[in-house]
């Protein structure tokens, strides 16, 4: 993977982006909450450390950006035109991890719903999505 940025550089600029609680996160927990779900966040015991787990109902939720794990047909997951290496391997790296994360999950029983930012934007989406809990 060419970098344009020394290994240091590029560890504080990616430190500076937000790995939890991110904005679409807490609009998916805050509707769940709304709902009555009761939920756990992040549980590191669980491969990949879902962003929320629904314990009593056996299932994992990522919620993901849609560039960062390349949300397909998704305008926001357009990669940069500079730099395209770096790019093309760095995201499709996290698309493949994301894989494994999910058959890891399922291989252990849990059911894997992933919803993506673009998604957290339609409340009538996250009504459909969970309406068969209720």
């Amino acid at each position: 993977m060419a970098d344009t940025v020394s290994k240091a550089v590029r560890s504080k600029i990616m430190s500076q982006v937000p790995q939890r609680n991110t904005t679409p996160e807490k609009v998916v927990r805050s509707y769940l909450h709304h709902q009555g779900f009761r939920f756990r966040l992040h549980r590191r015991d669980l491969p990949g450390s879902p962003d929320i787990v629904l314990p009593r109902h056996g299932i994992a939720i990522f919620v993901h950006g849609c560039f960062w794990h390349q949300h397909r047909g998704c305008h926001k997951s357009r990669k940069p035109t500079s730099n395209t290496d770096y790019w093309d391997e760095k995201l499709s790296a996290n698309v493949v991890r994301d894989g494994k994360k999910i058959r890891a999950l399922k291989k252990l029983g849990w059911r894997v719903i992933v919803i993506w930012e673009c998604q957290t934007k339609k409340t009538e989406f996250l009504y459909r999505k969970f309406a068969i809990l209720t």
